[in-house]
């Protein structure tokens, strides 16, 4: 028997995160591959992002290996932050490395939804903190 799913903290709203204290969010366990990406991980540390309702919140981790690489741009319907905690990102593709912009670690982006973006790859490898949510309705 399995226990049911915790409830969402009412603090925050519609983004229906739970409360959790202090935790290693860097352990081994809790990695998932990204579906359509190889070389690139991701750890949810809290949230639910409901792509049907186009609601909620979630804060994740991605771990790219080195020589990882998204060779499209994407786009999506939610809003994203994006931080370098370490490591580095470039944009542009494998095939035209030597004209790709490096991103270092201390890098930040924030996006709206539908804005293009990538290509993305990465020699070294890197580790990010994403913050995908949808606004809250107004």
């Amino acid at each position: 028997m399995t226990s049911p799913a915790p409830t969402p903290h009412p603090g925050f709203g519609a983004f229906g995160k739970i409360h959790r204290e202090f935790f290693d969010a860097l352990s081994p366990d809790g990695w998932r591959a990204v579906p359509g990406y190889v070389g690139v991980e991701e750890k949810i540390l809290s949230g639910h992002l409901d792509t049907v309702a186009r609601k909620g919140a979630v804060t994740r981790l991605g771990r790219w290996s080195a020589g990882a690489a998204v060779d499209h741009p994407v786009s999506h319907d939610w809003c994203e932050e994006v931080f370098i905690v370490s490591g580095s990102l470039m944009i542009g593709t494998l095939a035209a490395k030597s004209e790709g912009v490096r991103l270092p670690f201390g890098t930040h982006a924030v996006r709206p939804p539908h804005v293009l973006h990538g290509p993305f790859f990465s020699d070294e490898g890197c580790l990010l903190i994403e913050f995908l949510y949808y606004p809250p309705a107004e």
